[in-house]
């Protein structure tokens, strides 16, 4: 064999190699990702893979290496070590051998509670925010930058609000079980049995002895995310946009999502949009409406529109100029541009300038009454 040959399967090898140990790779992350990133990540493709929702080939495999994946890169001294030294670094660090965590334990953990496609995911309330662009952005399409208050899960308690697992105790008053049972003599020999919440742990079936020093107990805190919202040319009114996941979390649902309402702002301008069609309202004097007139209109993306009147232009006209509307969303569709002529007459005129006007639409004879006095 050549030796190009070896050269070209050592190659793959490491190739092969490499990328099963990316664990960026398996989050479809970049190693510039920041923790709201990761975590972000892990939530999409944990539920995507779970082996109770998910029953493909290899899923639970995948669901096993996201875990992994996650609990190396959520971990700021652990994902320091790999992104020096690699796995092998990690085991060095660890005694030689690491420990793998379980992967429903932290999957528990950071959506609090278990996953269960036989029982129905409490979710957290959709929250709709109107959000206004400017008609130019609608038009060509944009991506747009913004942040957004939320709650989420406290990182140093993952949500349990305690200061250590050790803080976290199973309630004597009710065992762990949330609900506390009473009997009560009705008749002798005879027993009603009653339950309640537990009045000790609130029907948590946990005590916790010491709070989290983060979240003062409270298991979640305020976060401000940054967001880029991705407009599509000719985004229609009131078009809801997505963010899936992405309101406040809690330990005790699944974060509900964040739906933005686009719509677009009301802006001093001649720019009016129906739907497909765009409309603007050009400003001509008499002298323009009467002998005719060339002029540039210049488009919401900053193309140039001629438009060259010849003869008369009656006030309120409306010329229409075909495939300058707006983009039809999501085709290679345009709409109609329609422009609506306004036309202003003088304040006064002048006697010359009347002289002239009445000879050129009554003839050289024709006297004004008003030009004697």
């Amino acid at each position: 064999m050549h030796l190009a040959s070896y050269v070209v399967i050592l190659w793959l090898l490491f190739a092969v190699l490499v990328s099963a140990t990316d664990l960026y790779k398996i989050l479809e992350l970049s190693k510039h990702a920041s923790e709201q990133d990761i975590r972000k990540a892990y939530k999409r493709l944990s539920k995507q893979y779970h082996p109770d929702k998910n029953t493909d080939p290899g899923a639970e495999e995948k669901f096993v290496d996201i875990a992994h994946a996650y609990e190396v890169l959520s971990d700021s001294t652990k994902r320091q070590i790999y992104d020096r030294h690699g796995e092998e670094g990690l085991k060095a660090h660890e005694g030689g051998q690491q420990h793998h965590a379980n992967p429903f334990d932290i999957f528990s953990n950071v959506f609090g509670g278990a996953f269960n496609t036989q029982q129905q995911v409490r979710r957290g309330q959709t929250v709709i925010i109107d959000f206004e662009v400017s008609l130019a952005d609608m038009y060509t399409g944009a991506n747009i930058d913004f942040t957004m208050r939320k709650k989420i899960l406290c990182d140093h308690c993952r949500g349990s609000g305690a200061a250590s697992d050790g803080d976290i105790h199973t309630c004597s008053g009710c065992g762990g079980s949330g609900v506390k049972t009473f009997k009560q003599q009705i008749f002798p020999g005879m027993f009603a049995q009653t339950q309640s919440t537990c009045n000790d742990c609130g029907g948590r079936g946990r005590i916790i002895k010491k709070q989290c020093p983060h979240c003062k107990g409270e298991k979640v805190v305020e976060h401000t995310q940054q967001y880029t919202l991705e407009l599509k040319p000719g985004t229609p009114e009131g078009f809801d946009i997505v963010f899936d996941g992405e309101g406040d979390e809690s330990p005790d649902w699944e974060a509900g999502d964040v739906v933005l309402r686009v719509r677009s702002k009301k802006e001093k301008g001649a720019w009016r949009r129906k739907e497909s069609s765009l409309y603007w309202r050009e400003t001509i004097g008499i002298d323009q409406a009467l002998l005719g007139f060339q002029r540039n209109i210049t488009h919401l993306d900053g193309h140039v529109i001629e438009i060259d009147r010849q003869g008369v232009t009656q006030p309120g006209h409306v010329q229409t100029i075909k495939g300058e509307g707006m983009p039809l969303y999501q085709t290679d569709s345009v709409g109609d541009l329609f422009v609506e002529y306004n036309v202003v007459l003088p304040v006064e005129l002048h006697s010359d300038i009347r002289r002239k006007l009445a000879e050129a639409f009554y003839g050289p004879s024709h006297r004004d009454s008003r030009d004697e006095l």
